[in-house]
């Protein structure tokens, strides 16, 4: 069934359809939605801070990578338990209800984490309210995106796409940056940290108000009397993705080799966060000190963050002089050099320029992984290939905290953590390099 399209949805800058940035900004429905994404992702951003400093930079706890373990899976997991089944609940709910009404429940258990933190309750319940907050983030997001074509037409959908997660990943980092200067600003401790989860709470206030000025029945889905009850829906999506499994098994072999190599990148690249967050924590600054680890943790992601722009501007130029193989490789086998290059000063600077050059090859590897799986599987499977991508994605980092957590000494001074890390990238360059070969 075709979607009906409102006035404002069928909008275009030129009678030829030609979208532009400014013809899809004055669109009002796409405004609304795109500030209850900013709103929503800028939240994120400062609740994750305050999650981070909480776990590992409490002056109160002595924090270690088993912390950091639990609040990477906090962080993730909804992601790859709930992702893959989102849709089929969001192409039920009505999407403007799922913003308004998630981000409302945000709000709300945002204070409750705060109240936790401030009476010092039992950790698992700290814990238990802030998977909630997360694992709502995941429909919350979805619902964003399955919106976005109700509210733009056609020919704006590209730009659109473009626009809309760029800006929200922004956002998210703008949330975090909030986040670290409001650590400097407030003496740290327990109070800091409550009053950093009440500020999120405001702006998933914030954002729930932004979806609510939008009509209740604007984002959609269309109302079909023949759709199968919920339980036969979630049944038939779990065939779904076994069949997209077991499709990516026997007919596209490619994109098994790439995604292999991608979720080697991602571990390794866990593996040394949690390094960075300990040196951060206990050797690049007193222990005590964790005003100075937080500022050097922010400055290390930023570094990374750096790497992964830059990556998307050097993959297409590298990916046409090498082809896609030969830059996945080369990323991996490049890593294995400088990590323990770099690593095993365990000093500051010799560890900015590791994770900007991090930042390169993790997102460097992963450009290629998506395209060789965008072209070697088909059409019908695309979508449950990429869900389950998605999965091994989280999971990868979530195991790499949990190895790691049993590893590595509280200070993060490993010379075998940072070693082990660089031969697994050299096996996964040689592993790969040979069945691209082949």
């Amino acid at each position: 069934m075709a979607i009906t399209r409102r006035p404002a949805e069928a909008h275009s800058d030129s009678a030829a359809g030609r979208a532009t940035l400014g013809a899809l900004l004055r669109a009002q429905d796409f405004r609304r939605l795109l500030s209850a994404r900013l709103l929503s992702q800028l939240s994120d951003g400062v609740f994750q801070v305050s999650l981070a400093s909480y776990v590992i930079f409490s002056p109160e706890r002595q924090s270690s990578p088993a912390d950091i373990a639990s609040m990477l899976a906090v962080l993730l997991l909804p992601f790859s338990v709930i992702g893959p089944f989102a849709g089929v609940l969001l192409d039920r709910w009505r999407r403007r209800q799922v913003l308004y009404l998630g981000n409302l429940a945000r709000f709300g258990l945002g204070l409750v984490t705060a109240a936790l933190l401030l009476g010092r309750a039992p950790e698992w319940l700290f814990f238990a309210s802030a998977l909630l907050v997360t694992a709502l983030n995941r429909f919350i997001l979805a619902g964003l995106s399955a919106a976005l074509p109700r509210v733009v037409s056609p020919g704006q959908l590209v730009t659109a796409n473009s626009l809309s997660p760029t800006a929200g990943t922004v956002a998210a980092a703008l949330g975090g940056g909030i986040g670290f200067l409001f650590h400097q600003v407030l003496p740290p401790g327990t109070r800091a940290d409550a009053a950093l989860v009440t500020v999120a709470a405001v702006l998933y206030l914030a954002a729930a108000l932004a979806a609510h000025r939008m009509d209740p029945e604007l984002l959609g889905p269309e109302h079909h009397p023949d759709r199968p009850d919920l339980r036969a829906a979630l049944g038939q999506a779990g065939r779904a993705l076994v069949d997209g499994l077991r499709h990516l098994v026997r007919e596209s072999r490619p994109a098994v080799y790439a995604l292999g190599a991608v979720t080697a990148a991602r571990f390794c690249y866990g593996v040394l966060i949690v390094t960075v967050l300990m040196l951060s924590r206990y050797t690049f600054n007193a222990s005590g000190d964790t005003r100075g680890g937080l500022a050097t943790l922010g400055t290390a992601l930023a570094f990374s963050a750096v790497g992964f722009f830059l990556a998307a501007v050097v993959s297409p130029w590298f990916s046409r002089r090498l082809g896609l193989h030969g830059w996945m490789v080369a990323c991996l086998g490049s890593a294995a050099v400088f990590v323990p290059a770099l690593g095993l000063f365990f000093a500051v600077w010799p560890t900015m320029v590791a994770a900007l050059l991090l930042g390169v090859v993790t997102q460097g590897t992963k450009i290629c992984a998506d395209t060789i799986v965008q072209n070697s599987v088909e059409d019908d499977y695309r979508g449950r290939v990429f869900a389950l991508y998605d999965v091994l994605f989280n999971v990868a980092f979530v195991a790499a905290a949990g190895v790691t957590s049993l590893v590595l000494p509280l200070d993060g001074r490993s010379a075998a953590v940072v070693l082990g890390v660089a031969v697994l990238y050299a096996a996964s360059a040689a592993l790969y390099a040979r069945t691209a070969r082949r």
